[in-house]
Protein backbone atom coordinates (compact mmCIF):
# COMPACT_ATOMS: atom_id res chain seq x y z
CA UNK A 1 0.00 0.00 0.00
CA UNK A 2 1.22 3.50 -0.86
CA UNK A 3 1.82 5.94 1.99
CA UNK A 4 1.14 9.66 2.30
CA UNK A 5 3.24 11.71 4.72
CA UNK A 6 0.91 14.31 6.26
CA UNK A 7 2.68 17.33 7.76
CA UNK A 8 0.30 18.61 10.45
CA UNK A 9 0.72 21.99 12.16
CA UNK A 10 -2.18 22.08 14.62
CA UNK A 11 -4.18 19.36 16.31
CA UNK A 12 -7.59 19.77 14.70
CA UNK A 13 -6.42 20.33 11.13
CA UNK A 14 -6.68 17.39 8.71
CA UNK A 15 -6.55 16.80 4.94
CA UNK A 16 -10.36 16.86 4.95
CA UNK A 17 -11.84 15.57 1.71
CA UNK A 18 -8.39 14.45 0.54
CA UNK A 19 -8.60 11.53 2.97
CA UNK A 20 -11.39 10.15 0.77
CA UNK A 21 -9.27 10.70 -2.34
CA UNK A 22 -6.36 8.85 -0.72
CA UNK A 23 -8.64 5.94 0.22
CA UNK A 24 -9.83 5.62 -3.39
CA UNK A 25 -6.21 5.29 -4.51
CA UNK A 26 -5.15 2.88 -1.77
CA UNK A 27 -2.94 5.49 -0.07
CA UNK A 28 -2.59 5.27 3.71
CA UNK A 29 -2.14 8.64 5.47
CA UNK A 30 0.52 8.84 8.17
CA UNK A 31 0.56 12.02 10.26
CA UNK A 32 3.59 13.85 11.62
CA UNK A 33 2.37 16.07 14.49
CA UNK A 34 5.02 18.74 14.06
CA UNK A 35 3.63 21.10 16.70
CA UNK A 36 3.85 18.24 19.23
CA UNK A 37 7.54 17.64 18.56
CA UNK A 38 7.32 14.61 16.27
CA UNK A 39 10.19 14.11 13.84
CA UNK A 40 9.79 13.75 10.09
CA UNK A 41 10.78 10.17 9.17
CA UNK A 42 13.11 9.03 6.42
CA UNK A 43 11.51 10.24 3.21
CA UNK A 44 12.31 7.12 1.20
CA UNK A 45 9.42 5.23 2.78
CA UNK A 46 6.58 7.42 1.45
CA UNK A 47 4.95 8.11 -1.91
CA UNK A 48 3.17 11.45 -1.39
CA UNK A 49 3.77 14.46 0.87
CA UNK A 50 0.80 16.59 1.96
CA UNK A 51 1.50 19.82 3.89
CA UNK A 52 -1.47 21.23 5.77
CA UNK A 53 -2.40 24.75 6.84
CA UNK A 54 -1.90 26.24 10.28
CA UNK A 55 -1.69 29.42 12.35
CA UNK A 56 2.10 29.71 12.03
CA UNK A 57 3.98 31.86 9.53
CA UNK A 58 6.93 30.54 7.52
CA UNK A 59 9.38 33.03 9.07
CA UNK A 60 8.62 32.03 12.70
CA UNK A 61 11.48 29.57 13.07
CA UNK A 62 12.45 31.00 16.47
CA UNK A 63 8.96 30.38 17.86
CA UNK A 64 8.51 27.09 15.99
CA UNK A 65 11.96 25.54 15.45
CA UNK A 66 10.49 22.54 13.64
CA UNK A 67 9.68 24.81 10.67
CA UNK A 68 13.32 24.62 9.64
CA UNK A 69 13.20 20.81 9.61
CA UNK A 70 9.96 20.87 7.69
CA UNK A 71 11.27 23.22 5.01
CA UNK A 72 14.37 21.08 4.59
CA UNK A 73 12.16 18.02 4.12
CA UNK A 74 9.97 19.79 1.57
CA UNK A 75 13.06 20.95 -0.33
CA UNK A 76 14.49 17.45 -0.43
CA UNK A 77 11.14 15.94 -1.42
CA UNK A 78 10.24 18.37 -4.19
CA UNK A 79 13.64 19.48 -5.55
CA UNK A 80 15.95 16.54 -4.93
CA UNK A 81 13.56 13.60 -5.13
CA UNK A 82 10.92 15.21 -7.43
CA UNK A 83 8.16 13.22 -5.75
CA UNK A 84 4.42 14.07 -5.58
CA UNK A 85 3.58 16.94 -3.24
CA UNK A 86 0.38 18.76 -2.35
CA UNK A 87 0.23 21.79 -0.03
CA UNK A 88 -2.61 23.97 1.22
CA UNK A 89 -2.48 27.46 2.76
CA UNK A 90 0.58 27.33 5.07
CA UNK A 91 1.73 24.27 3.11
CA UNK A 92 1.56 26.38 -0.06
CA UNK A 93 3.63 29.12 1.55
CA UNK A 94 6.15 26.63 2.94
CA UNK A 95 6.69 25.20 -0.54
CA UNK A 96 7.54 28.66 -1.83
CA UNK A 97 9.84 29.49 1.07
CA UNK A 98 11.59 26.12 0.97
CA UNK A 99 12.44 26.53 -2.73
CA UNK A 100 13.71 30.11 -2.51
CA UNK A 101 10.54 32.15 -2.96
CA UNK A 102 9.21 34.77 -0.57
CA UNK A 103 6.15 35.00 1.68
CA UNK A 104 4.83 38.09 3.48
CA UNK A 105 1.89 39.54 5.35
CA UNK A 106 -0.80 41.36 3.41
CA UNK A 107 -2.74 44.51 4.29
CA UNK A 108 -6.02 42.82 3.50
CA UNK A 109 -6.39 39.07 3.83
CA UNK A 110 -9.01 36.78 2.38
CA UNK A 111 -11.63 35.14 4.59
CA UNK A 112 -14.68 33.25 3.37
CA UNK A 113 -15.95 32.22 -0.05
CA UNK A 114 -13.96 33.96 -2.80
CA UNK A 115 -13.42 33.69 -6.55
CA UNK A 116 -10.17 32.55 -8.14
CA UNK A 117 -9.24 32.56 -11.80
CA UNK A 118 -7.31 29.59 -13.13
CA UNK A 119 -4.73 30.20 -15.85
CA UNK A 120 -6.05 27.35 -17.97
CA UNK A 121 -4.59 28.77 -21.17
CA UNK A 122 -0.99 28.05 -20.21
CA UNK A 123 -1.45 24.34 -20.86
CA UNK A 124 -0.23 22.84 -17.57
CA UNK A 125 -1.89 19.38 -17.32
CA UNK A 126 -2.45 19.92 -13.58
CA UNK A 127 -5.41 22.10 -14.63
CA UNK A 128 -6.82 19.65 -17.17
CA UNK A 129 -10.62 19.55 -17.11
CA UNK A 130 -11.05 22.55 -14.79
CA UNK A 131 -13.00 25.69 -15.61
CA UNK A 132 -11.26 29.05 -15.47
CA UNK A 133 -13.39 30.49 -12.65
CA UNK A 134 -13.80 28.71 -9.31
CA UNK A 135 -15.32 29.56 -5.94
CA UNK A 136 -13.07 28.54 -3.06
CA UNK A 137 -12.71 28.92 0.70
CA UNK A 138 -10.05 31.32 1.93
CA UNK A 139 -8.57 32.01 5.36
CA UNK A 140 -5.19 33.74 5.32
CA UNK A 141 -3.29 36.91 6.19
CA UNK A 142 -0.02 35.96 4.45
CA UNK A 143 0.70 35.10 0.83
CA UNK A 144 3.43 34.14 -1.60
CA UNK A 145 4.95 37.44 -2.73
CA UNK A 146 7.60 35.93 -5.01
CA UNK A 147 7.46 32.44 -6.49
CA UNK A 148 10.59 30.26 -6.67
CA UNK A 149 12.37 30.12 -10.02
CA UNK A 150 11.26 26.52 -10.48
CA UNK A 151 7.58 27.31 -9.89
CA UNK A 152 4.72 28.38 -12.12
CA UNK A 153 1.61 30.35 -11.11
CA UNK A 154 -1.57 28.52 -12.14
CA UNK A 155 -4.27 30.70 -10.54
CA UNK A 156 -4.83 34.14 -9.04
CA UNK A 157 -7.53 36.16 -7.31
CA UNK A 158 -8.33 39.85 -7.09
CA UNK A 159 -6.31 40.18 -3.88
CA UNK A 160 -3.74 37.37 -4.15
CA UNK A 161 -1.51 36.85 -7.18
CA UNK A 162 -0.46 33.29 -6.33
CA UNK A 163 -3.49 31.11 -5.58
CA UNK A 164 -2.20 27.91 -7.19
CA UNK A 165 1.48 27.17 -7.72
CA UNK A 166 3.12 24.20 -9.39
CA UNK A 167 6.64 22.88 -9.64
CA UNK A 168 6.70 20.88 -12.84
CA UNK A 169 3.81 18.45 -12.66
CA UNK A 170 4.82 16.67 -9.46
CA UNK A 171 4.17 19.43 -6.91
CA UNK A 172 1.09 21.62 -6.59
CA UNK A 173 -0.15 23.90 -3.83
CA UNK A 174 -3.11 26.17 -3.19
CA UNK A 175 -3.41 29.28 -1.05
CA UNK A 176 -7.12 28.52 -0.64
CA UNK A 177 -8.43 25.65 1.47
CA UNK A 178 -9.29 23.11 -1.20
CA UNK A 179 -9.24 20.40 1.49
CA UNK A 180 -12.15 22.02 3.36
CA UNK A 181 -15.16 19.68 3.55
CA UNK A 182 -18.47 19.92 5.45
CA UNK A 183 -16.72 18.07 8.28
CA UNK A 184 -13.91 20.66 8.21
CA UNK A 185 -16.43 23.48 8.54
CA UNK A 186 -17.99 21.74 11.54
CA UNK A 187 -14.55 21.47 13.15
CA UNK A 188 -13.77 25.14 12.50
CA UNK A 189 -17.11 26.18 13.99
CA UNK A 190 -16.49 24.12 17.13
CA UNK A 191 -12.89 25.27 17.64
CA UNK A 192 -12.64 27.92 20.37
CA UNK A 193 -11.66 31.30 18.95
CA UNK A 194 -12.12 30.49 15.26
CA UNK A 195 -15.42 32.36 14.82
CA UNK A 196 -14.02 35.35 16.72
CA UNK A 197 -10.94 35.48 14.50
CA UNK A 198 -13.05 35.26 11.34
CA UNK A 199 -15.43 38.00 12.46
CA UNK A 200 -12.52 40.23 13.44
CA UNK A 201 -11.74 40.44 9.73
CA UNK A 202 -15.22 40.25 8.22
CA UNK A 203 -17.52 41.75 10.87
CA UNK A 204 -20.05 40.57 13.44
CA UNK A 205 -22.36 37.91 12.04
CA UNK A 206 -20.14 37.26 9.02
CA UNK A 207 -19.34 33.69 10.01
CA UNK A 208 -22.98 32.64 9.77
CA UNK A 209 -23.16 34.24 6.33
CA UNK A 210 -19.98 32.39 5.35
CA UNK A 211 -21.53 29.04 6.28
CA UNK A 212 -24.70 29.88 4.37
CA UNK A 213 -22.56 30.56 1.30
CA UNK A 214 -20.19 27.65 1.70
CA UNK A 215 -22.40 24.63 2.34
CA UNK A 216 -24.36 24.79 -0.96
CA UNK A 217 -21.05 25.03 -2.85
CA UNK A 218 -19.45 21.97 -1.26
CA UNK A 219 -20.28 19.69 -4.21
CA UNK A 220 -18.63 21.96 -6.75
CA UNK A 221 -15.64 22.58 -4.46
CA UNK A 222 -15.21 18.85 -3.94
CA UNK A 223 -15.26 18.24 -7.70
CA UNK A 224 -12.63 20.93 -8.28
CA UNK A 225 -10.33 19.64 -5.53
CA UNK A 226 -10.71 16.06 -6.70
CA UNK A 227 -9.85 16.98 -10.28
CA UNK A 228 -6.80 18.97 -9.20
CA UNK A 229 -5.58 16.09 -7.04
CA UNK A 230 -6.48 13.43 -9.62
CA UNK A 231 -4.55 15.21 -12.36
CA UNK A 232 -1.43 15.30 -10.19
CA UNK A 233 -1.97 11.71 -9.03
CA UNK A 234 -2.44 10.35 -12.56
CA UNK A 235 0.63 12.15 -13.92
CA UNK A 236 2.76 10.78 -11.09
CA UNK A 237 1.50 7.21 -10.99
CA UNK A 238 -0.45 7.46 -7.72
CA UNK A 239 -3.74 6.74 -9.46
CA UNK A 240 -4.37 4.14 -12.16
Amino acid sequence: MKRALILQHVERDTPGRFLDFFAEDGIRPEFVRLWAGEEIPNLSSHDLMFALGGPQDVWQETDFPWLKMEKQAIREWVSDRAKPFFGVCLGHQLLSDALGGEVGLVERGEHGVMDVELHTGIGNPILEGLGSSQKVIQWHMAEVTRVPEAAEVLASSALTAVQIMAVGTHAVSTQFHCECSPQSLSTWTATPGYVTIFEKHRGVGSYRHFLEQAYPLMGDMNAMAKRLYANMALINGLRK
